[in-house]
């Protein structure tokens, strides 16, 4: 890998750097560079503002005339990104900055003219010293009064300090907070008579709507005697529930006793016959199947008034006398 980037080239014995010819370039060319705006510009075709750091694509050349202490002085070309209006500015070594030429304005360079003015008044100020002794006492004076006159301001603004630190600011929100206090208490206060204005207007209502109406009172209905437990309505619920399904599956099994209807179908009347000599019994253990003499009897009923009543319809044998 080491020999594909090689950056030494071979040079014959017998070369000679003389014999390279030079190329002839004017002295103005201009180069294409890449650079940002170095203050802030306003366009004068067009009136576009450009801002400090957007940035160009210039030409640079060096300025031939100028030059400061030996230091070249460049020129660049830029175009306005709105109208395309050439824009051109240089170099300032003197003074470390640019300086604008034609083609914009430079903006918000009020500080640096101020720097300037109080250069040049320095500047003058002592050429006239250097030539009139006068005119350094006249000038002694004027500093002076102009520096009583501050420090008479230093002082008042001191005083002004000391004032407003004499000010006791936590009396003065302990009272601000008892205003917000007191306006809450008389806002809840205005709040509840309202509420309670407002709950008599509806009784009133009520009272009225009541003595007007002409209906009937509904119905109270009977009152279930009080619960010791909440619970206790889902047990008698479940009870009631229990009882009715053993009562629907006796009545299906057996039926029910307490009709007439059913047990009067149960129930045959003895019909009037002439009495036949009974048989001798038969005892107990012999075989086969033995009938009870006499007529077929019901089974009596289990209970009832209504099977009590129909006893007396029937009877088996002589033996009941």
């Amino acid at each position: 890998m080491s020999e594909r980037k090689v950056l030494n080239k071979y040079y014959p014995p017998d070369f000679d750097p003389s014999k390279i010819p030079k190329l002839k370039l004017p002295k103005d060319r201009q180069y294409v560079v890449r650079l940002m705006a170095p203050f802030n510009m306003r366009c004068k075709t067009c009136g576009e503002y450009i801002y400090k750091g957007k940035k160009f694509n210039a030409r640079k050349e060096t300025v031939q005339i100028e030059e400061y202490l030996g230091l070249p002085i460049f020129r660049f070309y830029i175009k306005c990104t709105r109208c395309l209006a050439e824009i051109t500015f240089k170099t300032d070594p003197e003074n470390t900055d640019y300086e604008m030429e034609h083609g914009a304005t430079r903006n918000f360079q009020a500080e640096k003219l101020i720097e300037e003015e109080e250069k040049r008044f320095q500047k003058e100020r002592e050429d006239e010293e250097l030539n009139n002794p006068m005119k350094v006492l006249e000038n002694r004076t004027k500093d002076s009064k102009l520096e009583m006159e501050v420090m008479e301001n230093l002082q008042e603004l001191k005083e002004l300090n000391q004032r407003q630190a004499n000010v006791d600011y936590e009396s003065m929100l302990h009272r601000y907070r008892e205003s917000e206090e007191d306006a809450k208490k008389r806002q809840e206060e205005e709040d509840e008579r309202e509420m309670r204005e407002m709950m008599e207007q509806a009784q009133k209502r009520r009272l009225l709507v009541d003595s007007d109406s002409d209906e009937e009172p509904a119905q109270v209905k009977p009152k279930h005697a009080m619960q010791s437990n909440p619970t206790d309505i889902l047990s008698e619920s479940s009870g009631h529930q229990n009882k009715k399904q053993k009562c629907e599956s006796w009545e299906r099994s057996v039926g029910k006793l307490n009709s007439r209807q059913q047990i009067s179908g149960l129930v045959m009347v003895k019909k009037p016959t002439e009495r036949k000599p009974e048989p001798a019994q038969q005892s107990p253990g012999a075989g086969g199947n033995t009938r009870p003499s006499g007529n077929i009897l019901c089974p009596p009923p289990r209970s009832g008034t209504s099977s009590l009543a129909l006893l007396g319809a029937y009877s088996d044998s002589d033996g009941s006398d």
